[in-house]
């Protein structure tokens, strides 16, 4: 993926570069279009900076979580910043702050569309504050 930065901290990606009908939703997709990433995005977003926490709050497998950590850092979704030795902790850089109302959006649209009505933890496991007006 090629391309001027759109932002400072942003990887890019030049619209010729993508098949089907190019557009900034395409290109969106191309740096976070896969579960474990905007699920790392949105546990980096509640606080959990360290890998261990992000596991557990993703469920994903280490090695992807592994792997996904890189692409989202090597995007400039996230940084990497040292903590204890050669152990880092992860936080969102603006790119990543960015995404925090799409996110939003999106667990509003989960909760009306996609979580069954009667889910017993549907109001339980809400990590974001959002009225319910607009959710």
């Amino acid at each position: 993926m090629s391309g001027q930065r759109a932002t400072d901290d942003a990887r890019t990606i030049t619209l010729a570069e993508l098949p089907g009908r190019p557009c900034a939703i395409a290109a969106s997709l191309e740096v976070v279009g896969d579960r474990w990433a905007l699920l790392v995005v949105r546990e980096v977003a509640l606080g959990n900076h360290r890998f261990t926490e992000i596991a557990r709050g993703t469920g994903a497998p280490r090695d992807r979580l592994a792997a996904r950590l890189v692409d989202l850092v090597d995007a400039g979704v996230l940084e990497r910043r040292p903590y204890q030795g050669t152990r880092c902790e992860y936080h969102l850089t603006a790119a990543g702050r960015g995404l925090v109302p799409i996110l939003e959006r999106l667990y509003a649209w989960g909760r009306r569309h996609a979580v069954a009505i009667d889910d017993p933890d549907r109001h339980r496991r809400a990590p974001w504050r959002l009225d319910e007006e607009t959710s």
